[in-house]
């Protein structure tokens, strides 16, 4: 798999929020598409959210990997087509075509990018850590967001140590220097973000206890040094997008600077 390199229009945060705040309130989800797994006939050349599908264990801490679809993964396309010169494959109602696929699909190898939604309970067999350590060592980008709390961490790290070992593949902390937090728009400054529901119109942005008031953003790299592995522990990018159109505050507050991170992810991972 080889990602084709993207024309990107170097636009700053500001145009972002200007931009967003004047399209705040528009219906920007609620996608009336079956959910269906990718078939080779999906691809057409534009870019496509790819949502990972996985099994999960009762022993976990996760809610599943539709938590927030389809209407994060519908939105933050929608506002990659907007704010970048990125073509974005829509279909015959001009809503952007994601896809859904699983570590056992021959289609993964066709998504430059896959996100996945609280992995604090995602189960991988033997077989299917194979194949994402492929995937990954091939050029693919996994980034996994919205789990809180030490035990949803060591869970999920103990399922990607099935693919990438912690000896070879260390897990490292991204500074705000990074490439990533400025690959399109300026997102050094992006905050914590919680659930719409857990945030009380002021300083809480943590959603169990205050001993999460810091988000993580971490990172596994490949030995050339690029982040193949985005781990966003401790915040939720997911409502950022799902939720935008709720609460206008939340939406200035969070939305705006989680899309600048999202856009910068997309980005990179298909740059990259």
């Amino acid at each position: 798999m080889r990602p084709g390199r993207i024309a990107i229009v170097g636009v700053g945060l500001m145009l972002v929020a200007s931009l967003a705040a004047a399209q705040f309130g528009r219906n920007r989800g609620g996608s009336t598409r079956r959910a269906a797994f990718a078939t080779r006939e999906d691809f057409d050349g534009g870019f496509q959210f790819c949502r990972l599908v996985v099994r999960e264990s009762c022993q976990g801490d996760g809610a599943g990997w539709n938590v927030d679809y389809p209407r994060a993964d519908i939105n933050l396309s929608i506002r990659l087509s907007e704010l970048t010169r990125t073509p974005v494959s829509m279909d015959d109602m001009k809503e952007p075509k994601t896809l859904l696929v699983n570590l056992g699909m021959p289609e993964l190898f066709r998504c430059g990018f896959v996100m996945m939604t609280e992995p604090g309970a995602a189960y991988f067999t033997p077989d299917e850590a194979v194949n994402l350590r492929k995937y990954l060592l091939q050029g693919g980008f996994l980034w996994a967001d919205d789990y809180w709390g030490e035990y949803a961490w060591e869970y999920f790290e103990n399922q990607l140590r099935q693919a990438l070992p912690s000896a070879t593949y260390p897990i490292v902390d991204l500074p705000r220097t990074h490439p990533i937090f400025t690959q399109t728009l300026d997102a050094s400054q992006v905050p914590q973000v919680p659930g719409i529901g857990f945030w009380d119109g002021g300083n809480r942005t943590w959603e169990r206890s205050p001993r999460e008031n810091v988000p993580h953003i971490r990172a596994i790299n490949d030995a050339r040094g690029r982040v193949m592995v985005l781990l966003t522990h401790d915040t939720d990018f997911g409502d950022a997008y799902e939720r935008e159109d709720e609460n206008p505050e939340y939406f200035m507050k969070f939305s705006v600077p989680g899309y600048a991170f999202g856009i910068n992810v997309i980005t990179y991972a298909m740059t990259h």
